[in-house]
């Protein structure tokens, strides 16, 4: 079983995310602990700084971590997986016992020190996705995984 955290900047507004969000985390269940964590974005305007904006933001991501476990920046530079070698990954870091925390950022994205943190740096496509949408994506993922790993069907 997964032992799961996930941070993220900012609430899903529309109804449609929260929904898809809470469809995967329920099949998620036989599969994965799940613990979500949703941090409040910093408010900014066009001329704001946007990289005091990342920063204030980082500090809270850094406030949020667990001690000892695995960190994952989800970042459009970050490594690409198939959804087996996803699953594969899931698993390894599974059987050390390790808390797998994947970070998602706000629309700004996350500042260098959190890159720089993490252990690890994963991108669910090369296309930029709202960060509201990257929830359910990687709750789907997750889930898909799992599926994978227990020889169900669902990934063809």
């Amino acid at each position: 079983m997964f032992n799961i955290q996930i941070l993220c900047l900012g609430k899903l507004k529309e109804n449609y995310w929260q929904e898809a969000e809470l469809e995967y985390l329920k099949r998620l269940k036989p599969y994965a602990k799940i613990k979500l964590i949703e941090l409040p974005e910093e408010p900014f305007r066009e001329n704001d700084d946007t990289e005091i904006i990342k920063q204030k933001e980082a500090e809270k991501i850094k406030k949020n971590l667990p001690k000892d476990s695995l960190i994952i920046a989800l970042h459009e530079t970050g490594k690409e997986f198939s959804s087996k070698e996803m699953a594969e990954f899931l698993q390894a870091n599974s059987a050390r016992g390790e808390t797998i925390v994947f970070i998602i950022g706000g629309s700004l994205g996350l500042h260098e020190s959190i890159l720089k943190l993490a252990h690890k740096q994963i991108s669910l496509s090369r296309l930029t996705f709202p960060h509201q949408m990257v929830r359910p994506i990687l709750l789907e993922q997750i889930y898909r995984s799992g599926t994978i790993l227990n020889n169900k069907k669902y990934h063809y």
